[in-house]
């Protein structure tokens, strides 16, 4: 594996396939790609019989579950070579690099990432992360959220794929102040998109023979779009029903309660940004930790994969604490993306091995390993 880095200027420094396949190795399923299969623009970039990936580490713990990510990938002799940005969101210096880290994304058609922080402080500094999946249209996001032997959890049986529309919403980004002391913030709801990203939850149903899609909203409030988006999704689950898909609808804060008292009634969730947000990370919570949520964001013509539930773990940063796993199994996610199913198959059966023999297991799910020590244990088990 070759690896090459982009880092910030010294004056800044203060679908190769129609699907990709799931990350677990005990069962894997396949995630729907929405372009169609004659869209040869589609395919990722290989040179040399190495494929070339942008590597974004992010903030926080990034850069260490980045490390852990490239020493597992050597390991394995992964055919993928790394073109890393250091991009940073803890300030707004880095535009230009973020525009090359951009730039990088278009020509080899897939990444990997860690998340950029987005300071609340900061009135002008746009979310790197949302203008990344919002200018490469990535619209469609995907976590899964599935109980892992060995972690201690207070709920079992849980396997939900979290399917969350990207680039809309609350989301959106409209806001402004009318007079000091009244802000108006839009929501935006349209037919187009509700309709796609309903069609790639019940898509991701068929393909994987998962049985009932949930649809949340809030359209006994917010009637017009959370109104528009329940109606579509509804149209769009009548083309599916003879396939068997069952479907219903729940209100976001009912959602929220079934989540922690009932969770294995869920299977697909399709909702829109906001909701989405929140319900994986209280998915996190059933499972035992976000380290251990795989994730991606898909659209027509890129993809690029991320750990699912987004936290930054400023916290922890430089520690040697943070788990990697969600980080390397959202790599699994992106190895069998790029048809790699060999090496996807040995790093993630790695990983879940690590974790269920306790060989290794970092502090978030009940161990004292560090972040060099579980990526250690689990080269070891390939």
């Amino acid at each position: 594996m070759l690896l090459k880095a982009f880092a910030r200027p010294a004056v800044l420094n203060n679908v190769a396939s129609n699907m990709v396949s799931r990350s677990f190795a005990s069962q894997v399923s396949s995630i729907p790609t929405p372009a169609p299969v004659e869209q040869t623009t589609i395919f990722p970039k290989k040179y040399g019989g190495k494929y070339t990936v942008t590597l974004i580490p992010g903030d926080g713990i990034g850069q260490e579950i980045a490390a852990s990510l490239k020493d597992v990938f050597k390991a394995a002799n992964v055919p993928v070579e790394f073109e890393q940005y250091d991009v940073s969101g803890l300030t707004s210096s880095d535009e230009a690099l973020f525009q090359e880290s951009l730039a990088s994304l278009r020509r080899n058609k897939i990444g990997i990432k860690g998340v950029m922080f987005t300071p609340t402080s900061m009135l002008g500094h746009k979310s790197f992360n949302v203008t990344m999946r919002k200018d490469l249209d990535m619209y469609a996001s995907l976590s899964l959220c599935k109980n892992v032997p060995g972690v201690p959890s207070r709920l079992s049986n849980v396997d939900i794929a979290i399917i969350r529309e990207n680039t809309e919403g609350e989301y959106s980004g409209l806001e402004h102040q009318s007079v000091p002391g009244v802000v108006e913030s839009l929501k935006i709801i349209t037919r187009t998109k509700t309709e796609r990203i309903a069609r790639f939850a019940f898509d991701f149903a068929l393909k994987n023979n998962r049985k009932k899609v949930t649809i949340v909203h809030k359209a006994n409030i917010m009637k017009l779009a959370d109104g528009l988006f329940l109606r579509t999704c509804r149209e769009v689950a009548e083309e599916y029903k003879h396939h068997g898909i069952a479907y219903n609808d729940m209100i976001v804060d009912n959602t929220a309660m079934q989540l922690v008292s009932r969770p294995q009634q869920f299977d697909v969730m399709v909702m829109p940004n906001l909701y989405g947000n929140i319900v994986s990370n209280v998915g996190a919570g059933l499972i035992g930790s976000p380290g251990l949520i795989p994730g991606c964001n898909i659209g027509r013509e890129y993809a690029i994969f991320e750990p699912g539930c987004r936290h930054v773990g400023l916290d922890l940063q430089d520690k040697n604490a943070a788990n990697p796993t969600a980080m390397l199994l959202s790599s699994v996610m992106m190895l069998r993306h790029l048809n790699l199913h060999e090496h996807a198959n040995r790093i993630s059966n790695a990983v879940y091995e690590t974790i269920e023999s306790g060989a290794a297991r970092t502090a978030d799910i009940g161990g004292t390993q560090t972040t060099k020590e579980f990526t250690a244990a689990v080269i070891t088990k390939l």
